[in-house]
């Protein structure tokens, strides 16, 4: 991806859109966690739907209710253990 800019809109809680994405690193209908250009970002609601993902642009597309989203800085779900990830 030769952009860097990251971009996060949520229309209506319904309609997500992110540009700046590297990698899905966990996805199910209650949460999305993405490597961004800016950090870590994990998206928390329900009844999630990936409609787009292009990687070489870096842009997603989802569908679904947004309760929250955070940032940070670790590595996500690649720096836990198998363990971890099986009893989140």
């Amino acid at each position: 991806m030769t952009n860097d800019k990251h971009q996060l809109t949520i229309n209506n809680r319904e309609q997500l859109v992110v540009s700046g994405v590297l990698h899905v690193l966990n996805y199910d209908e209650e949460e999305i966690m993405l490597e961004t250009t800016l950090g870590i970002l994990t998206i928390k609601g329900s009844d999630f739907n990936i409609s787009n993902l292009n990687l070489e642009t870096g842009n997603l597309e989802a569908t679904g209710k947004v309760n929250s989203f955070v940032y940070s800085e670790g590595k996500g779900a690649k720096g836990k253990g198998i363990i971890q990830r099986l009893f989140k």
